[in-house]
């Protein structure tokens, strides 16, 4: 059974981009432009991961970090940040919302692969 990976970014590119890569390697995908959106997939799918950006609108990535952490049935879930940001600030408030990972655009496919299996494992 394929693992499931919801990605959340606003920029439709890059939700085409992660598309590509994830279900190239056998990932289903489930795909949401902003945070809310993000949240609201949590109730129609169980994510294997969730790979969310920061800067968006509506809610931003530390909200759907906090916001995913506080239903218990996510609590172990691993969440990958995928931003353009990159200061140590950004990362350790992320890490502190409950990120697991960072990783920064624009991103080598082999390198998103082997996080997201290594995470998912």
């Amino acid at each position: 059974m394929s693992k499931t990976i919801l990605t959340i970014d606003d920029s439709r590119m890059m939700r085409e981009m992660l598309l590509m890569v994830l279900q190239g390697a056998g990932f289903n995908v489930v795909q949401a432009e902003d945070g809310v959106e993000g949240l609201e997939a949590l109730s129609r799918s169980t994510p294997d991961v969730i790979i969310t950006d920061i800067n968006m609108p509506r809610m931003d990535g530390y909200g759907v970090i906090e916001g995913v952490r506080q239903d218990p049935r996510y609590r172990a879930t691993p969440i990958l940040v995928l931003s353009t940001e990159s200061s140590p600030e950004k990362k350790q408030r992320a890490r502190d919302a409950g990120a697991t990972g960072w990783i920064v655009k624009p991103f080598q496919a082999d390198t998103l692969l082997d996080v997201v299996r290594r995470v998912s494992a």
